[in-house]
């Protein structure tokens, strides 16, 4: 059967309007992480004071009474490891050692203006501590010993780069690093496990607990280079801040009179991460970008 002209032009419109009709593909987008859900922290049973003891006698009387949970709460109090313990002038105690980390440590356990930063380390000099966040949720939290007085870790803005599970210092070959993460390359500082003797004590690095340590290594992103020194993608970023009295009382002695003279507000937190929030955004977004591209 021949086709006139007529039917021609109708069936011709009639595949155009089909072809209008059908769904286009979509421009692909980056693929972002899903969310994890925040997490569910335990509160202690009591509202939390404390009060001082000597710690020689504490650790040889009620040590040993005590969960592992419950030592380490002693421990992140103290800003001190197990080892070092006994050799403070003393300890300061919690009421209560029925709650999460997270309640004996200053840290909000929020932070509303960081809700689209996927990851960010906080360091608190005067606190001699740090906190974790995923999409501005508190997720991890522990004691610190940074830099002393004469090697202080330098404040500001830094980007997680390399890391080892066991390196040698820079400093001295005999001190062997755990879980090192470097945060500022060429001047060889990094977090990484070491001794905690209860007071900044460090060459400028974070010193951190074994367990702490592992877990900032296993989470943190590491940067990604082109060569040897071109920087493609940039790690996980760690705001180091505040200053530590030197020359005056451990911050956390000041508990016993006021229990929540070391808190710091969310608002502090925001404040610091401010100035460079689209700096960390646009990172985070290169990241993602690259991670989603096919291989």
């Amino acid at each position: 059967m021949r086709l006139t002209p007529v039917i021609i032009s109708i069936v011709a419109g009639a595949i155009l309007l089909a072809q209008c009709d059908m769904p286009r593909k979509k421009k692909e987008e980056p693929s972002h992480p899903q969310r994890p859900a925040p997490p569910v922290w335990k509160k202690p049973a009591q509202k939390i004071s404390y009060h001082a003891e000597r710690a020689k006698e504490w650790s040889r009387k009620k040590k040993d009474s005590l969960t592992s949970a419950q030592q380490k709460i002693i421990m992140v109090v103290n800003r001190v490891d197990m080892a070092n313990l006994p050799s403070l002038d003393s300890l300061i105690i919690p009421n209560d050692l029925s709650g999460d980390i997270v309640y004996y440590l200053p840290f909000p356990l929020h932070l509303p203006s960081l809700d689209d930063v996927s990851k960010i380390v906080f360091f608190s000099y005067p606190a001699q501590a740090f906190a974790a966040y995923e999409y501005g949720n508190l997720v991890y939290a522990g004691p610190s010993n940074m830099g002393r007085k004469k090697d202080p870790t330098p404040t500001g803005l830094y980007f997680t780069n390399w890391k080892a599970e066991e390196t040698t210092s820079t400093f001295n070959d005999e001190w062997i690093l755990k879980w090192n993460f470097n945060i500022q390359n060429k001047a060889g500082i990094g977090w990484h496990q070491y001794a905690l003797p209860g007071y900044p004590a460090s060459n400028s690095c974070l010193r951190l607990l074994e367990d702490d340590a592992r877990f900032l290594y296993k989470w943190a992103d590491e940067w990604k280079l082109k060569g040897t020194d071109s920087i493609i993608l940039k790690g996980t970023p760690v705001v180091v801040f505040g200053a530590y009295p030197f020359d005056g009382r451990k911050p956390w002695s000041n508990l016993v009179a006021d229990p929540h003279i070391l808190d710091i507000s969310a608002g502090e937190l925001e404040d610091l991460v401010k100035p460079h929030l689209q700096e960390i955004l646009n990172a985070q977004e290169k990241r993602w970008s690259f991670v989603a591209k096919p291989k």
